[in-house]
């Protein structure tokens, strides 16, 4: 009996080394990637919890330099994770997951032609521009650039709507308290935006890279099981499986540039 409870013991104790509960920070443009994401690696792996928050990069990383506890930070601008590795709040190497691209995406029943590109913002009907903040939204700043790339910035600023991050961006156009958006391709192709609006792919050549990265965070080494689960979801971003759902939405796989 002593034998058999023994043994019982030993394998309960495995499971729960395996299995493992983490939070994730993840950058508002992979919201819809990521619930198809997390489907998968919860078939994978059945027993881990991940719990995902979404939000601008930037305010990520101020959460997490405050002390914020996530295990695991994915940013669409590199850099903030590059940031975290050099104060020591990482546990793993940085890595590339994704490069993305930015469109302007507007409602099918607003009348306005997107197809015209940049230009669609000199369209009179087009009182106003959504655009992420670009003090702490990366895919903000990569907004700016391309206004300031063709000289309309200081033309159209007084037009612009600035949401929270690139989901609130998006809302903003959706509900009509703008008439156009700057988004992230990730977001207009998600099956919700695609049936209700149209987008206009912008040159990369108007703004910066836009390279998105990610880390296991220092918050993740809290106990074995959570480090382990923590782990896992970091290797399995770089599979078949991940990086297919990637380019289902528009993300640009790093080495295929």
């Amino acid at each position: 009996m002593k034998n058999i409870l023994g043994i019982v013991l030993a394998l309960l104790l495995a499971f729960k080394a395996y299995a493992g509960e983490i939070t994730v920070y993840a950058a508002a443009d992979l919201t819809y990637a990521f619930e198809e994401i997390l489907k998968v690696y919860k078939q994978k792996y059945p027993q881990d919890k991940v719990k995902a928050i979404f939000g601008s990069s930037g305010k990520g990383y101020t959460q997490v330099v405050n002390g914020a506890p996530y295990d695991l930070f994915f940013s669409a601008d590199m850099s903030y994770v590059e940031k975290l590795k050099q104060q020591g709040l990482t546990l793993s190497d940085v890595k590339p997951y994704a490069i993305g691209r930015i469109v302007l995406w507007t409602r099918k029943d607003s009348g306005i032609d997107v197809s015209k590109g940049i230009n669609t913002v000199l369209d009179p009907r087009v009182k106003k521009i959504a655009i992420a903040n670009w003090e702490h939204a990366p895919y903000g700043v990569a907004a700016k650039q391309c206004l300031e790339h063709y000289r309309l910035f200081d033309k159209l600023k007084d037009k612009l709507v600035l949401g929270e991050n690139i989901s609130q961006t998006a809302q903003y156009v959706e509900t009509g308290a703008a008439d156009v958006g700057f988004l992230a391709l990730s977001i207009a192709k998600s099956e919700k935006l695609q049936k209700i609006g149209i987008y206009y792919l912008l040159p990369a050549t108007c703004h910066n890279e836009i390279k998105q990265g990610y880390a296991i965070l220092k918050h993740a080494n809290t106990d074995r099981e959570t480090f382990e689960t923590a782990k896992r979801f970091y290797d399995f971003i770089g599979t078949p499986e991940a990086r297919k759902i990637f380019v289902k939405y528009g993300f640009i796989l790093p080495g295929e540039e």
